[in-house]
């Protein structure tokens, strides 16, 4: 299992969701974990996600999705979880 971290954030706008996971979906990446939030009309998610079906490599997948989030108004950064948790280490 290749484990990867997504984390969409920026200004509340209807579909984000549905864009991301759908992009997901057609990519083959599943969804393991998911959590997501609103706070004064900014929205933020963070999602564990398992790229290992995918045909895609993550930067590969990390660039699509930073051009999704340009055309939809968010920032999304795609990882995969061994640098994810190296650059949060304290």
């Amino acid at each position: 299992m290749k484990k990867t971290i997504i984390t969409v954030v920026g200004n509340d706008t209807v579909g984000i969701i549905a864009k991301v996971c759908t992009y997901l979906a057609q990519n083959q990446v599943n969804i393991l974990d998911i959590s997501q939030t609103i706070v004064q009309g900014y929205f933020n998610m963070m999602m564990v996600a398992d790229t290992s079906a995918s045909d895609k490599e993550i930067a590969t997948l990390s660039k699509e999705l930073a051009a999704l989030g340009d055309e939809i108004g968010v920032v999304i950064h795609c990882q995969h979880e061994d640098i994810f948790n190296v650059m949060h280490r304290i």
